[in-house]
């Protein structure tokens, strides 16, 4: 009888393994990634707005629509941390409160940055210690190196992917959709 019972609860781990990993790159519903009022959001989405974001990564990042779809993607490859240590550091970095500025780079650090961190942004040993050793005495700038790299790694793998995917050639097409 346990025999029997060992391969059906296998069966059903796989099936539900098989489900987490699949990561779906469509979305035929945008109001999911659009701030504010998705539906008048992507009414006002232009197809050369959406177009201009294959023009650099700063261009994509500086739009709030082109952030929102570009988050969107990142969850569907389980990789959003990476945008969110990156916006937490911009944040930071407008910080003028010295109290403020050790409380927020402690949070940050144990955040993203911590081995143990919660949303773990992958970066080298050295730039962690770095880091580390930046945020006992915190400036403006003691995360640029891993914020940096970060933003590296975004524009050079993470950014072509969502160039290609079809979250993003679906948006575009929804735009072009809406002239004719």
């Amino acid at each position: 009888m346990a025999a029997l019972l060992i391969p059906r609860r296998n069966r059903g781990m796989r099936t539900r393994l098989g489900c987490l990993s699949h990561k779906s790159d469509s979305y035929n519903d945008f109001t999911a990634i659009l701030p504010d009022k998705p539906n008048r959001a992507l009414k006002r989405l232009s197809t050369e707005e959406a177009t201009r974001w294959a023009d650099s990564f700063d261009v994509l990042l500086s739009h709030k629509y082109g952030l929102a779809a570009f988050r969107a993607f990142l969850k569907t490859e389980f990789s959003e941390e990476n945008l969110e240590f990156w916006l937490a550091c911009e944040d930071f970095k407008k910080t003028r409160s010295a109290a403020k500025l050790a409380s927020k780079a402690q949070r940050i650090f144990e955040e993203f940055i911590d081995v143990q961190a919660p949303r773990e942004v992958n970066i080298d040993f050295q730039t962690r210690e770095l880091t580390r050793r930046n945020v006992q005495e915190p400036s403006l700038s003691c995360f640029d190196q891993a914020q940096g790299k970060v933003y590296s790694l975004m524009e050079k793998d993470s950014y072509p992917r969502f160039l290609r995917s079809k979250i993003y050639t679906d948006l575009l097409s929804q735009t072009q959709r809406r002239l004719s």
